[in-house]
């Protein structure tokens, strides 16, 4: 026998929940700091692959990486449909595993990376912001989630 339209398979007879979007609320706030984090990011390993690239390339390749990160992901949280979710998902996914990464190898060797990336120490040359904004992003995403699938 089939369910009655408009029962949810728990047997409520609420409608479902939709999914809210990204850009909306808290949302607006946390697109701004990824945008923020891309001009800092952008800017700082673009002067420095300018005019130090030889000294420490992995380092500023890493910089730019995270840049470009901050962009999409603020374009993904920012277009709030099904494929901004899934690049936004992905990018917090990306950041958050770098940073963690990126931050373990800079304490562990400090040779590894003669100079500061966006990420190294866990983001402690800006506060740590990079460490805690791939979190804030991905509670966003899963506090706005479509909880009808």
């Amino acid at each position: 026998m089939a369910e009655p339209v408009g029962v949810r398979p728990d047997g409520d007879a609420r409608p479902p929940a939709p999914e809210r979007a990204t850009n909306k609320g808290p949302g607006r706030l946390l697109i701004a700091v990824y945008l923020l984090f891309a001009i800092a990011a952008t800017s700082r390993a673009g002067l420095q692959i300018a005019t130090k690239f030889d000294e420490a390339p992995v380092a500023y390749l890493l910089s730019a990486l995270a840049a470009v990160i901050y962009i999409v992901a603020a374009v993904g949280l920012a277009r709030a449909g099904h494929a901004g979710r899934r690049v936004a998902l992905a990018c917090c996914s990306v950041e958050l595993v770098g940073v963690v990464a990126v931050g373990i190898l800079s304490l562990a060797d400090r040779a590894l990376f003669p100079d500061e990336t966006v990420w190294s120490g866990f983001g402690s040359g800006y506060g740590y912001i990079p460490l805690v904004l791939p979190v804030l992003g991905l509670f966003w995403l899963w506090r706005t989630r479509d909880t009808t699938r």
